[in-house]
C-alpha cells in the first residue's frame, strides 16, 4: 500500500488519480486531518509521500530508497488556477521521481474533448489549443491533436440537434446472461430474473408515461436501449417495449435509435427482426476480443463463431449501422492477440468500431482477479492502440468521441471510431453533456442541462426489486427534477 499523507483536505480525488497512474500496481491511500480511518493497520504503514500546502508553498516529498523533496513556490498569477497549477507541480513532480510521462499529462476528468471543445466555441485555433493543452496540462502532441480532431467533429454532429427544446432518452434494461469479469455496471443474471422481467416492464412503462407526457412539445433526438443486454429479454418482451416506445413518444424527428444487441449469447434473429421492424436504426454486437481463451476466462459464454454469426445474421435483417465493442488490455493479451481480433472484425466490415482500455473498477469482479494473479497479466501499449487505430482507418473510420475513466490500463482512453454518417450520436451526448438525457430504468441517472450550461441530476436504485417497489418515488425524483 502507498500512504500519501497531505495537511490539508484539498484535492483529494485528482491526487489519488494522478499517484495511481504513476503506480498502477499499488493501492494508493490519501490520508488528510479530515480522514475518517476505520483500519488502523494503516497507520502503521509507512508513509511514501507527504504533501505540504501553505500560504507560499508547496512542498511535495517522496520517501522512497532516498529521500527527494520537490518544492513549488507560488506566484500571484498562479493563484487565480490553484488546482491547476498544483496539478500541473504534482505530475511534474511524479515524473521526474518515476522517469513515466503519461499520455494525458495532468489530466484526471473523464472528458478531455471538453477542453478542445470549449476553446473552439471562444474562437481559438487549432494551435492555441494544442499549445493549452501541452503547456497548462502536459497533454502529449498526439493526444491533443486527437482530442482536437473529435471535439471538432462533435461540433459538426451535435449542431443538427435540438438543444434548448430536445431532449434524448436512455432505457436501461440491467439483465445479462452473465456477468463479465470487468463489468461494474448494473447488471442481473437473466436466468435468477426471469419471472420478474414483466413486472420490471410494467414499472419503465409508467416511467414512460410520465415522460412521454411531461415532454410532450418537446423534440426526441436520440433513444438508446442499453444496459445489462437489452437482448437477454425475449422477443416477446423486446416487443413489448418497443412497441409502448412507439405508441407514447412522437418519433418523427428521432435522429438515432439504439439498442445494445452486445452479447453475441443473447443474439437470435428473431429478436433482431424485432428490433428492425419497430425503426432501431444502429445496434452493438461486441465481442470485446475475438481470442476464444480470453472469452472464457472473462465469463462471455459464447464462441467467436457465435459473434460471427450473429454478425452476419443482422446484416441479413438489414441493419446497416452496427457498431463493434472491444476492450485492451484484457487478461494475457498482447500484441498478437489485438491484431487478431482487428482482422477478424476486419473481415465483418462494421460501421464503427469502439476501442475501449480496460478500467478496473472497484465494482468488478476483475478486482479479485487483479487480487489473486496482479497486474503483471493486464497491459495495454501504444502499439495496441495503434493497431486498433490503424484497422478502424483502414475501414474508413475516423475517430469521433472519446473519454477516460479511473485506472485504465496504460493510462490512455475509451476510443470511438465510426464511417461518415454512422456515428453514434448518443455516445457524444453522453460525454459532452449539452443536452437533457431523461434516463428510465434501475440504475440510471438523469441529466437536465438548463440553457446556462448548469447540469441538475437524478438516480433510480440499482435493486430491480426496489425499482419495482419504488417506481412511484422513481417518478417523483423526476418530477422534482424536470418539473418547471
Amino acid at each position: 500500500m502507498l500512504i500519501v499523507k497531505s495537511n490539508q483536505a484539498k484535492f483529494e480525488y485528482d491526487i489519488h488519480s494522478l499517484i495511481k497512474a504513476f503506480y498502477p500496481e499499488q493501492e494508493v491511500k490519501i490520508l488528510t486531518p479530515m480522514s475518517v480511518i476505520k483500519d488502523k493497520s494503516i497507520l502503521s504503514e509507512p508513509v511514501a509521500m507527504q504533501l505540504n500546502f501553505g500560504e507560499k508553498e508547496v512542498v511535495f516529498a517522496v520517501y522512497l530508497n532516498d529521500d527527494h523533496t520537490y518544492i513549488w513556490n507560488i506566484g500571484e498569477e498562479d493563484k487565480a488556477d490553484y488546482k491547476n497549477v498544483f496539478k500541473r507541480f504534482l505530475y511534474t513532480s511524479l515524473r521526474e521521481e518515476t522517469g513515466v510521462s503519461l499520455p494525458w499529462g495532468n489530466l484526471t476528468g473523464i472528458r478531455p474533448t471538453k477542453i478542445a471543445m470549449t476553446m473552439m466555441e471562444q474562437g481559438k485555433s487549432d494551435d492555441e489549443i494544442t499549445a493549452f493543452l501541452q503547456n497548462d496540462h502536459l497533454v502529449s502532441r498526439e493526444k491533443a491533436a486527437l482530442s482536437i480532431e473529435i471535439a471538432a467533429r462533435e461540433k459538426r454532429i451535435l449542431n443538427t440537434l435540438h438543444y434548448e427544446n430536445g431532449y434524448s432518452l436512455y432505457i436501461g434494461i440491467p439483465f445479462c446472461p452473465t456477468t463479465c469479469l470487468y463489468c461494474s455496471f448494473t447488471s442481473f443474471p437473466i436466468s435468477v430474473w426471469k419471472k420478474q422481467v414483466a413486472e420490471y416492464l410494467s414499472a419503465l412503462e409508467k416511467e414512460i408515461d410520465y415522460v412521454a407526457e411531461t415532454y410532450h412539445d418537446k423534440v426526441l433526438d436520440t433513444i438508446y436501449i442499453g444496459g445489462g443486454t437489452p437482448t437477454s429479454l425475449s422477443a416477446e418482451e423486446l416487443e413489448r417495449l418497443l412497441d409502448k416506445i412507439k405508441s407514447s413518444f412522437n418519433l418523427s424527428a428521432l435522429q438515432e435509435f439504439t439498442v445494445e444487441a452486445g452479447r453475441a449469447d443473447s443474439i437470435t434473429e428473431e429478436k433482431l427482426k424485432v428490433l428492425y421492424n419497430y425503426g432501431v436504426t444502429r445496434i452493438s454486437v461486441n465481442p470485446q476480443t475475438m481470442k476464444q481463451e480470453t472469452l472464457q476466462l472473462i465469463g462471455r459464454q459464447h464462441t467467436v463463431e457465435q459473434v460471427i454469426d450473429a454478425f452476419h445474421t443482422a446484416r441479413g435483417v438489414g441493419f446497416d449501422n452496427i457498431n463493434m465493442d472491444i476492450i485492451l488490455g484484457l487478461p494475457d493479451e498482447n500484441e498478437e492477440d489485438v491484431r487478431n481480433t482487428i482482422r477478424a472484425i476486419e473481415e465483418l466490415a462494421p460501421d464503427s468500431l469502439t476501442v475501449h482500455s480496460l478500467a478496473i473498477k472497484r465494482a468488478a469482479a476483475m478486482q479479485s482477479w487483479v487480487s489473486e494473479h496482479g497486474l503483471g497479466g493486464l497491459h495495454n501499449t501504444e502499439e495496441m492502440m495503434d493497431i486498433a487505430r490503424d484497422g478502424a482507418m483502414r475501414m474508413g473510420m475516423m475517430p469521433y468521441y472519446l473519454y477516460r475513466q479511473k485506472n485504465m490500463a496504460g493510462n490512455f482512453e475509451n476510443v470511438g471510431y465510426a464511417k461518415d454518417g454512422k456515428y453514434g450520436i448518443y455516445n457524444i451526448l453522453i460525454m459532452e453533456e449539452v443536452q437533457t438525457i431523461v434516463a428510465l430504468g434501475a440504475g440510471t441517472i438523469t441529466k437536465r442541462v438548463y440553457g446556462d450550461g448548469r447540469i441538475e441530476r437524478c438516480d433510480t436504485v440499482k435493486d430491480v426489486a426496489l425499482y419495482i417497489e419504488q417506481i412511484e418515488e422513481m417518478i417523483e425524483r423526476k418530477r422534482v427534477l424536470l418539473g418547471d
